[in-house]
């Protein structure tokens, strides 16, 4: 004890005697580096949780359809961030974010091909952020140009020819997704007029859900999904996956909104998220009670996508509403969903999965509602504006890729391999061993 006590005594003398040779802290410069580092951290968990949200649309969607194509899906949905990711990187990722170098006005931006700076590791700015590296910047915008392509893919399930789908998918994240993506977030015309999407109800989801929709017209519904002029239901052949797969998705928002601050400003953040969570619950809410009126039955599959239709519609302006008018602008997407779920079965709009009401519906009503209940100055003409020219550019684009592929390579299976199934059709694997039969359902 007494070596201890001596010890001890050594060392606080020891402290003591060189205590006038301790600098303190420079707080007011280590505060850029820790903000730095604490922000460039959380923008790689972002990017992380948004990535995850690829689990969660594949659940939802081989949930939601049959287990015959299950297989299918579940390529689909590895392969689409697998293309859409390596184009970004090519192309799309300087197409999106030109910088100075804009080719006409500022419609078409581009910085060259690759991304710059790689070889250099003093590259350690974002484009346009000081607060994160630039490699961090391509990584989280990365993962919204693989999102904005598979809304796509639940839209055409069950019959679309797999080398079909990539193609479009290829072409429409090369091109249309980083063009009309520069307008706003890459600094171009409708950034100069104050149009506002946080993090994509326009850029990402209603970009992915007209081509969604333009997809269901130049394909056609299922066979046996429309019988004398009436709608038949195809139910989905796991709800549990489905509802797994929801849950996933909520939770990757987290990172799609609460990222897309681009700082980690804890004031910022947490407005996002409790926003973000407060629209999510009021659009279950609103789904319930709509399809519950409805259909005199609460529908498991409605109350998801009321879920999903209220994180689409509050992502435009998470950063910019209050706590009620998220509630409100989340209430409203449940009601719609269920709405559009309706319309488009009644127009025979063949959407297996419900992405056209929950990303395009929705993806415009979060957009608009920003020039509503947003909390500044935000103008509902130009949110209005900017849903029109996204609306028309990218539905008129994917239209025409949707045509002449199927003038070209052809679009759809035959109606053998989609009766027997995608999965031995296309992939000459079933998902489920044993399971699969020929079936004309």
């Amino acid at each position: 004890m007494k070596k201890i006590l001596f010890a001890t005594a050594v060392l606080l003398c020891a402290t003591g005697a060189f205590a006038d040779e301790i600098t303190a802290p420079d707080y007011a410069n280590s505060f850029v580096g820790v903000n730095f580092t604490f922000t460039n951290i959380w923008m790689m968990i972002s990017a992380l949780l948004v990535f995850i949200m690829g689990l969660g649309f594949a659940l939802v969607e081989t949930g939601l359809t049959r287990a015959k194509n299950t297989t299918n899906i579940l390529f689909k949905n590895l392969a689409t961030p697998a293309i859409g990711i390596t184009v970004y990187a090519i192309l799309g990722f300087n197409l999106m974010y030109p910088g100075d170098s804009w080719i006409v006005s500022k419609f078409f931006g581009f910085a060259g091909f690759g991304l710059p700076g790689l070889s250099d590791p003093a590259s350690f700015t974002a484009a346009y952020n000081p607060s994160y590296t630039y490699l961090t910047d391509f990584l989280f915008q990365s993962m919204f140009a693989a999102t904005a392509a598979t809304i796509v893919s639940g839209a055409v399930a069950e019959r679309i020819k797999l080398s079909s789908y990539l193609v479009f998918t290829l072409i429409y994240v090369a091109f249309v997704y980083p063009v009309v993506g520069s307008w706003n977030w890459g600094g171009g015309w409708l950034a100069d007029k104050g149009f506002h999407d946080l993090a994509g109800s326009t850029l990402v989801h209603s970009v992915g859900g007209w081509a969604a929709l333009a997809g269901v017209i130049v394909l056609g519904p299922r066979i046996g999904k429309y019988v004398g002029g009436k709608a038949r239901a195809i139910p989905g052949h796991n709800l549990t996956s489905a509802t797994i797969g929801v849950f996933i998705l909520w939770f990757g928002w987290w990172g799609f909104n609460g990222g897309s601050a681009l700082n980690s400003d804890p004031k910022a953040t947490s407005w996002i998220l409790v926003t973000t969570n407060i629209a999510a619950v009021l659009g279950i809410i609103g789904s319930m009670l709509t399809s519950w009126f409805i259909q005199k039955k609460p529908d498991l599959t409605m109350i998801l996508n009321g879920a999903l239709a209220g994180l689409v519609a509050i992502t435009a302006g998470a950063d910019v509403v209050s706590v009620g008018s998220a509630a409100i602008i989340g209430l409203i997407a449940g009601i719609l969903v269920v709405l559009g779920v309706f319309f488009f079965d009644k127009v025979q709009l063949d959407d297996p999965v419900g992405a056209v009401s929950v990303h395009l519906v929705n993806g415009v009503w979060g957009t608009l509602a920003v020039g509503i209940f947003g909390v500044g100055d935000f103008s509902f003409l130009t949110q209005l504006i900017g849903v029109v020219s996204y609306g028309s550019v990218c539905f008129v684009a994917a239209f025409a890729i949707f045509f002449a592929i199927k003038k070209t390579i052809g679009l759809r299976v035959s109606e053998r391999e989609e009766l027997r199934g995608l999965d031995i059709g296309e992939h000459g694997q079933e998902a489920y061993s044993g399971f699969q039969i020929f079936t004309n359902t």
